[in-house]
């Protein structure tokens, strides 16, 4: 039976009639080429590659972004329905295509030279080239400004060394967005971005082993060892911290609807399962029990479907902001991470089993809330924004 989604309070009458479009299409490439496959991929730890082609065919890849350069020209919230439909397929594939669209293409869009927007994006776009977003290192994950990589300049052109981990497409990137200092190591002012062909002597990248959660998504690490690069490398609108935390911003965006995605996932598959599974002579759906815990599910999904909605109309608008995007990732991620915990426990024994989605949400949500800005530095962005004082 496909998903018919969550709609108790009318949503989709607030809804124009080209983002439904755009949901229900995806949707239904879920349900068609996603759902049947995901769980093995997640046992085996793999990323469906197959899948690569039908995503860049239906526009998935920088939705948001203009058409001239190849993309969809969607606006925020049909991409933020992309976003919620891929994830409640699973989070690597959001995860997959969110670093793409909002972690790749769009700094090169915003920080890039007209020159490497028409190179890039169009292939970005099409899926002819993967993209992954070098920020993180081993050291510093909630602190990026502290990052060690370095951006040194020659009269050729740049050399880079560093180390960047847990990446998104590392492995099966073409070309990589490195983040990397170009003065002193203390000057978070330095920091600009750089488009490296991962094919570039002196980088390489490793797949991260022993991955608990996220497992039908590639993450890697990435050794930069005096990588020459070419002077128009560089993404020369890029300047100090701002340019990559502008790019977490929209990766986050895609998260907090995504996120959503996830939670409807869990609660249809323990609505299902409530109603069919019988103990005691009848469905459990009909013990308290089980009914206060989907009251709850559907509650809170409710709640995050308007916090991101409107998140989306203030992004369309351009006045959306960091701190809001900041309240709806670190709020429906939790939720959804509560949906899945109490939809495995409803699930019982079977709840463990890979021919279930609950687990394995509950496993990938446990990185989503991690990774992107964890959930307690967005309650010390918003404890900032709040009171005017930093508490980091």
């Amino acid at each position: 039976m496909a998903f018919a989604g969550v709609d108790f309070y009318q949503l989709d009458t607030l809804l124009s009639e080209e983002e439904r479009a755009v949901r229900d299409t995806v949707r239904a490439w879920v349900d068609e080429h996603l759902m049947p496959i995901i769980g093995d991929c997640y046992v085996e730890g793999k990323f469906p590659k197959q899948l690569i082609p039908g995503l860049a065919e239906l526009g998935m890849f920088g939705a948001n972004l203009p058409e001239e350069y190849g993309c969809a020209g969607l606006n925020n919230v049909a991409y933020g329905l992309i976003m919620q439909e891929l994830e409640r397929g699973d989070s690597g594939i959001r995860s997959f295509a969110s670093v793409q669209g909002g972690l790749v293409m769009y700094p090169i869009y915003a920080f890039g030279s007209e020159e490497q927007k028409k190179h890039w994006l169009p292939r970005l776009a099409a899926g002819k080239e993967i993209g992954c977003f070098g920020l993180t290192e081993p050291d510093f994950g909630s602190n990026p400004g502290g990052m060690i990589t370095t951006a040194k300049e020659t009269k050729e052109g740049w050399i880079l060394n560093g180390t960047k981990m847990w990446i998104t497409n590392g492995s099966q990137a073409t070309v990589s967005v490195i983040w990397a200092k170009t003065g002193e190591i203390k000057d978070a002012k330095s920091i600009r971005g750089f488009i490296v062909p991962t094919n570039t002597k002196g980088y390489a990248a490793k797949d991260q082993k022993g991955k608990l959660s996220l497992r039908a998504s590639d993450t890697s690490e990435i050794h930069l060892e005096d990588v020459h690069l070419p002077k128009d490398a560089i993404l020369p609108k890029s300047g100090g911290l701002k340019s990559p935390l502008m790019c977490l911003t929209q990766a986050r965006y895609g998260i907090s609807w995504g996120a959503i995605g996830a939670a409807m996932a869990c609660y249809d598959e323990a609505v299902t399962y409530a109603k069919t599974r019988v103990m005691f002579d009848k469905p459990i759906g009909a013990t308290q029990i089980q009914q206060v815990r989907l009251a709850d599910m559907l509650t809170e999904i409710t709640k995050a479907q308007f916090i991101t909605l409107q998140l989306g109309r203030l992004k369309d608008a351009g006045t959306m902001t960091p701190q809001q995007v900041s309240l709806a990732k670190r709020n429906n991620v939790s939720m959804a991470c509560d949906c899945a915990r109490e939809a495995r426990r409803l699930l019982g024994a079977n709840g463990i089993l890979a021919e279930y989605h609950s687990m394995r949400h509950m496993a990938n949500l446990e990185s989503v809330y991690t990774y992107e800005g964890t959930h307690d530095m967005h309650s010390l962005i918003l404890g900032q924004e709040i009171t005017g004082l930093a508490a980091f």
